[in-house]
């Protein structure tokens, strides 16, 4: 039982660690300074706000964490 309690906050940190790389690379690339972007005013033609993408991965992601808290609680307390 402790075994399953284990995995289940193990899986719940690696989809957050997931999440946390997921939108930092986003961002980075969007707003960050070099090629091909160059910030926001270079090439404005080409770019896309990641905003509404990041949004909804980080809304099934915190989903996916609710689930595995109380998979893992319901575990935990032996249910």
């Amino acid at each position: 039982m402790k075994m399953k309690t284990t995995l289940v906050w193990f899986c719940g940190a690696v989809v957050g660690a997931a999440v946390v790389w997921f939108n930092y690379t986003h961002l980075v690339e969007a707003y960050g300074s070099g090629p091909p972007y160059y910030g926001r005013t270079t090439n404005m033609d080409k770019w896309t706000n990641p905003i509404p993408i990041l949004v909804v991965i980080d809304v099934i992601a915190v989903v996916l964490l609710v689930i595995l808290f109380r998979l893992g609680l319901d575990k935990a307390r032996g249910k």
